[in-house]
């Protein structure tokens, strides 16, 4: 199991309230900054999502750790009728809400607060579940990944972006200086949050990646697992299913 690393390490709140507080106080500078940090390639990474997502060919469809809603938003060119973005910042879900809006999607996408490790709806609900850089923001992973297991129909399919380490010269080297100076420099300048994007940074590195999570998708239940270095190995794209 991967280290229980906390956004506070002197909090006496659970690390998922501590989630909860560190997005919503940088939840007006996320967007803006996330796309600074990954230098764009983050919205490529996406996109890789949705074309996987199109495939499936969705009715329903969950995104966990929405955020600001940009995946959700993104699943509304498919042919799911029902999307449902699902986080525990309120902070983060009220920019979502109003970028949906902007954009009148208001009757595809629901925007709720709620826990990714006790998801509010019934067995065998959804075709495809998503979850972009929120898997290790979870308090307890098995169980996450067991609640998504649930609520996911037979045939359905998990797909999760979540950043990993490269393990090839120079760019091992590379993202060691990036994440560990780099990223928590940018995040202190533009952040209300001096601890947010060093605890970003550090739980990013500590995750597991690749095969170590593959192997723990498996143990939960999930088949035909499969994981997809992203960009030199900085993310990883994991592709899972329901029997």
């Amino acid at each position: 199991m991967p280290k229980n690393i906390t956004p506070y390490q002197d909090s006496e709140l659970s690390k998922k309230e501590q989630v909860a507080q560190m997005f919503d106080a940088i939840s007006e500078n996320y967007d803006g900054l996330n796309k600074v940090i990954s230098f764009g390639t983050d919205a490529k990474w996406k996109q890789k999502i949705l074309k996987m997502v199109a495939a499936k060919q969705p009715s329903t469809v969950l995104d966990i750790a929405t955020g600001t809603g940009d995946l959700a938003i993104l699943f509304a060119t498919s042919s799911a009728t029902e999307i449902i973005g699902l986080d525990i910042s309120q902070g983060m879900l009220d920019i979502g809400k109003k970028k949906i809006e902007a954009q009148k999607l208001d009757a595809k996408i629901q925007m709720i607060l709620g826990d990714g490790e006790n998801i509010p709806y019934a067995d065998d609900y959804f075709d495809v579940i998503t979850v972009a850089y929120g898997v290790r923001n979870f308090e307890n992973l098995e169980k996450g990944l067991s609640e998504i297991l649930r609520t996911l129909k037979p045939g359905g399919q998990l797909i999760i972006l979540e950043t990993s380490v490269p393990t090839t010269f120079p760019f091992k080297q590379g993202y060691y200086v990036y994440t560990n100076f780099i990223m928590p420099t940018i995040g202190n300048l533009f952040s209300k949050d001096k601890n947010a994007y060093q605890y970003l940074s550090t739980s990013a590195q500590n995750f597991p990646f690749g095969e170590a999570l593959n192997n723990i998708l498996r143990k939960i239940g999930f088949i035909d697992v499969m994981h997809m270095p992203q960009t030199m190995g900085v993310a990883t794209l994991y592709k899972a299913s329901k029997k």
